[in-house]
């Protein structure tokens, strides 16, 4: 045993976890944890931004980017709340991240007197939006909790966790031993159930398949079930980068409606299917089966004609074995995606000048670059145009839509991959929610890309008011500072384009520069993706 603070617990804990980034901002609550975190700045390399929502987004976008657990620490109370929305996000997103928060003094919590932070129930605030949340009421409970707390994020679907430590718990000390990691629950396959989805499949003739955030982790799989199937893959904003979009079985989820319409089996591999089966159902409904780790997923639209709760990692190599004996030869369906790949390019070429833009994004980002979206139009276009090559390298908000993510995250993003180049592409609405994380970036040194697309207006609220309200508009009109010298005056390069073939040579000034690169990109209103929903 050993006689730690509870500070001193908790790094040695996140260490024993193979953490060696945290987000955060420290505070009077929290001192004794930073005082630790200095003791082990060799191992642990803490990021401290403006904004508690920027540490949180930022440890979100270091856990979509690498599917290890984002940490961020804030203090408790206005510094809690400050982050929820990042919180939410990492929910909706089933995201690895965990919130470490601090906690007013032990012997005053819950009873009202007013201590600087506090604020009721906040380990209620923190359990309405994560998988698990609990206190640490003594520095011998540190390590266990802690371990608890990333087998939870781990285990089954994963989602966020919080852990509170109230500021006297940090101080003081005790003995305090560590637990080894502890491996996490996976649910089992059924193996039963497989078989059945492996009949349906292979009796199925024209199959289709739809990926989510789930299957990330299955590219390979995914590619050999479709192409012994010749069944298209769908995805839509967390599926992309599942299948390589340049594969002829891959399609963005509009161009894929014509052909459900005579789909009879789809296979959903960690996928809501939110869309299609709340929408297209109602002219065709074909036979479902849904492989998901989450069990409380299956039945959200229609009942399944076979559900297997498991983790997609685990049920794909088992599913292909059972196919393989039972599917027949299947005629390429090559000529015929293809015809309908040129369809959706021909549907979706009135979506300009977001296509131009996205074309040299993609051309620049090069193969393995890395493309965080936005609530901005040019972040809708994308979800339904843009190329994607590989597994999480399109990081999407998921139906959260939290206006302002985009540029905090793809701070989180770059950092934890350095050597590939990140883009973010923001509007000036959403940009201006975290403009301040403009220094984090610059004070460590990340070398972000940030496409400010610039229309003076909360863009995709005043389409709305304009096309379905008659033209009433009302508090969507923004004033805007000069974005260039904005960016110059927090030490970073700023530059303004205004056509797609200047974007692109603003994009490769950026990944010349050792600091952050922001790029305004004058917009007027532009063709809504609304059509196509």
């Amino acid at each position: 045993m050993t006689r730690l603070s509870g500070g001193e617990a908790v790094v040695r804990s996140l260490l024993n976890e193979g953490v060696d980034t945290v987000f955060g901002l420290p505070g009077i609550q929290n001192d004794w944890l930073y005082n630790a975190l200095y003791d082990a700045r060799d191992d642990i390399r803490v990021l401290h931004t403006r904004h508690e929502q920027g540490a949180a987004y930022m440890a979100l976008g270091y856990a979509l980017a690498t599917g290890r657990v984002g940490v961020f620490n804030v203090v408790p109370g206005p510094g809690l709340l400050n982050a929820t929305a990042a919180l939410a996000t990492a929910n909706s997103l089933g995201a690895r991240v965990l919130c470490l928060t601090g906690q007013i003094p032990s012997g005053s919590i819950g009873r009202g007197f007013g201590v600087l932070h506090e604020i009721p129930d906040q380990l209620g605030v923190m359990r309405s939006l994560t998988k698990w949340a609990e206190r640490v009421n003594s520095p011998a409970e540190v390590p266990q909790k802690l371990a608890e707390a990333f087998w939870q994020i781990a285990s089954a679907k994963p989602q966020p966790a919080g852990l509170e430590i109230p500021m006297d718990v940090l101080e003081s000390r005790s003995e305090v031993t560590f637990p080894e990691p502890l491996p996490p629950y996976l649910p089992p396959v059924d193996e039963t159930a497989i078989e059945a989805a492996a009949k349906l499949l292979a009796e199925a003739e024209t199959p289709m398949i739809f990926v989510g955030s789930g299957a990330q982790g299955v590219s390979s799989e995914v590619k050999a079930l479709a192409e012994s199937l010749q069944a298209p893959v769908v995805a839509y904003r967390t599926g992309l980068g599942v299948l390589d979009s340049r594969h002829y079985l891959s399609l963005h989820q509009p161009n894929a409606k014509p052909y459900w319409s005579k789909a009879d089996v789809v296979l959903a591999v960690g996928s809501s299917m939110r869309i299609p089966l709340q929408k297209w159902t109602k002219n065709h409904t074909p036979k479902l089966i849904r492989i998901d780790v989450d069990p409380l997923s299956h039945n959200k639209f229609l009942t399944p004609d076979v559900a297997v709760t498991a983790k997609a990692e685990d049920a794909l190599p088992i599913l292909l074995k059972a196919l393989e004996p039972l599917n027949p030869e299947r005629t390429s369906r090559e000529a015929e995606l293809l015809e309908l790949k040129a369809w959706w390019a021909k549907e979706s070429s009135v979506l300009e000048p977001q296509l131009s833009y996205l074309k040299v994004i993609r051309e620049e980002l090069g193969e393995d670059g890395i493309l965080v979206d936005e609530l901005t139009q040019v972040g809708f276009a994308a979800r339904i145009t843009f190329p994607v090559y590989k597994p999480k390298t399109f990081i999407s908000t998921g139906y959260q839509g939290t206006l302002g993510w985009g540029f905090p995250t793809a701070l989180g993003v770059k950092v934890a991959k350095p050597d590939v180049p990140v883009i973010s592409i923001t509007g000036d609405g959403g940009f201006m929610f975290s403009v301040q994380e403009l220094a984090t970036a610059v004070q460590h040194k990340i070398p972000l890309i940030t496409l400010l697309f610039n229309n003076n207006q909360y863009g995709n609220v005043q389409q709305m008011q304009k096309n379905v309200y008659g033209g009433r508009v009302i508090a969507t009109d923004l004033h805007n500072p000069d974005f260039v010298a904005l960016a110059q005056s927090f030490g970073a390069q700023g530059l303004r384009a205004t056509t797609p073939e200047a974007v692109r040579q603003a994009i490769r000034k950026g990944l010349e520069h050792e600091l952050p690169t922001l790029i305004e990109i004058p917009l007027g209103d532009v063709p809504s993706v609304d059509r196509f929903r």
